[in-house]
This record gives C-alpha cells, sequence and structure tokens, in this order.
C-alpha cells in the first residue's frame, strides 16, 4: 500500500492544485517501510500532481482542499481521498496508519491524543 500525504514543508499542504511537494509512505502490515521519499514539482499543477499519484500506484492521499474535478478523478480511478485536513504529517500519518483519520480532520498531535473535528 502507498500513501501519498500532498505536503508543504512538514505539514499537510492546504491546496491540492498549489502544491509542489508530495511525500510517498510506503506501508505493509500497518507499518511504513523504509524512508519515505519527498517528490518536488517543478510547479503547482492539479493535473499533474493526479498524474503522479497515479504513476505512483498510490492507495490512499490525504490533503488539505481538493477541487471537485480532481477530488472525483482519483476516487474514480480507485484511489481513498482523504481530504481538509489540517495537521503535522507525521501525525497525520499515525492516524491514517491507525485507520483513523477522517476526512476534515485537525490533528493536533500527541499531546491532544489525535483528531478533532
Amino acid at each position: 500500500m502507498k500513501i501519498v500525504i500532498i505536503s508543504k514543508a512538514e505539514y499537510v499542504a492546504p491546496r491540492f492544485d498549489l502544491a509542489t511537494e508530495v511525500t510517498i509512505y510506503s506501508v505493509i502490515s500497518g507499518r511504513t517501510k523504509g524512508e519515505p521519499r519527498t517528490v518536488l514539482l517543478p510547479g503547482p499543477s492539479g493535473d499533474d500532481l493526479c498524474g503522479l499519484i497515479l504513476k505512483e500506484d498510490a492507495n490512499m492521499i490525504v490533503c488539505g482542499g481538493i477541487e471537485e474535478e480532481h477530488y472525483q478523478y482519483l476516487v474514480w480511478k480507485k484511489i481513498k481521498v482523504v481530504d481538509r485536513v489540517i495537521g503535522k504529517t507525521a501525525d497525520v500519518l499515525s492516524l491514517a496508519l491507525a485507520g483513523n483519520l477522517q476526512a476534515g480532520a485537525i490533528v493536533r498531535g500527541e499531546v491532544d491524543g489525535g483528531s478533532e473535528k
């Protein structure tokens, strides 16, 4: 399984179509395998980002805001899209691995113990 987090530095990027960075995690049995891979795009493009996600054979993407057109396209391609997520990528990944990440989550980290809607 591959999880792609649309990122900006160490946080989930606020907008899918304006992002130029993604972090790709390989997951086996609920744990990440190896080091995550960060891919920098030459410029923001929702279409190019969709192409990269398909090329990487991702099973799930996590992002902030996403246009309906891109959302529907990725869902049609059988990719789970968890959108409207706010938080640090490491904390968001932990929730995704535990199966507890939901759309609209505001992830406040370990101090708070998870997410709040």
